[in-house]
């Protein structure tokens, strides 16, 4: 007769809740073990992940000190750099990440410390930010006895670094109309002045889309899409407008700024490869810059510079650039 797992179970009471309670303690130390087997995978790797980051900052650190102490400034080197920062960037987050699971874990244990990161002292945030007080209740007892005769000793603060989400406004500049009893003529105030023709960006929001598009590289596509995600939708044409009009009454201010430049008795020139979007592929520009420093040379003339783009780079454009300077 061949036994069965319900034959093996016994009739008694007493001895199932024994079976039982064993069974729970051989679950809970089975528990406490992956537990514990897991605090542990967690700590070591967020060990493992902080001394990747540590490295890649090293490692990026060392290649600046060298950069500028030899003077490779060639743009293979300034693009190496960039893609050094932007690996530190993805280790550092991924040691974060891990230093948190690690904690959580260790949470889970009593046998295993939780691992903390070594990170500099934060510098104090700049002095020049507005403060906001916030005032936490005061206790109305004493937490031991529960008195009541509470007197001030000091107090802890805490500095926590906010940023108030860009709002957008319509300013409505009101032209009052007063007609005139004598004659029945009616006067007005003038219109307002604005930056570019039939302008409806204020100054702000203009120079807001010339900086991101050509201070921070964002594409008007990329504009338009955040700013309707903020309840403002602009089309792209619009933004190209505006991009159109800001250039032309910033025209004369680069005039000026070339006349000084190609004024110099003395000119440093250099080309530099920008990637420029084309149709299924990127092509390469060229941003030609003449600079005027008289100042290692006695001159008092202050320095400037001047920037001019092409497609390519054949010699007609330098050619152009410096036809009317000798």
């Amino acid at each position: 007769m061949v036994a069965t797992a319900q034959d093996a179970v016994p009739d008694d009471i007493g001895a199932l809740r024994a079976a039982l309670t064993a069974a729970l303690a051989r679950a809970e130390d089975e528990a406490a073990r992956a537990a514990l087997v897991e605090a542990e995978l967690a700590v070591a790797r967020a060990k493992a992940s902080d001394d990747a980051a540590l490295i890649a900052h090293q490692d990026l650190t060392i290649r600046k000190l060298q950069r500028a102490l030899h003077g490779q400034s060639s743009e293979r080197s300034a693009r190496l750099h960039d893609q050094m920062e932007l690996t530190f960037e993805e280790l550092e987050s991924t040691a974060t990440e891990d230093e948190i699971a690690a904690e959580q874990a260790a949470a889970r244990t009593t046998e295993v410390a939780p691992y903390v990161r070594k990170r500099p002292a934060r510098q104090p945030f700049p002095e020049h930010l507005p403060r906001e007080r916030v005032v936490e209740p005061a206790p109305a007892a004493c937490h031991c006895c529960g008195g009541h005769r509470l007197r001030k000793l000091g107090e802890d603060i805490t500095e926590t670094l906010e940023v108030v989400p860009r709002q957008w406004k319509v300013i409505q500049h009101v032209r009052e109309k007063f007609t005139c009893r004598d004659c029945e003529a009616i006067s007005q105030a003038p219109a307002p002045f604005h930056a570019t023709p039939r302008g409806w960006a204020g100054p702000g929001l203009l120079a807001m889309i010339l900086f991101e598009k050509f201070g921070q590289h964002q594409p008007l596509n990329r504009q338009a899409e955040r700013y309707a995600r903020e309840g403002v939708p602009l089309s792209l044409s619009t933004l190209a407008d505006q991009v159109g009009a800001g250039a032309a009454a910033l025209m004369p201010l680069f005039k000026r700024l070339e006349a000084h430049v190609l004024a110099a008795s003395r000119l440093h020139g250099d080309d530099t490869t920008v990637p420029v979007l084309a149709k299924g592929k990127t092509d390469t520009g060229r941003l030609w810059t003449y600079v005027r420093d008289d100042r290692p040379f006695g001159g008092a003339d202050p320095p400037a510079a001047v920037f001019y783009y092409s497609r390519d780079r054949r010699g007609e454009h330098p050619a152009a650039h410096l036809a009317g300077w000798s």
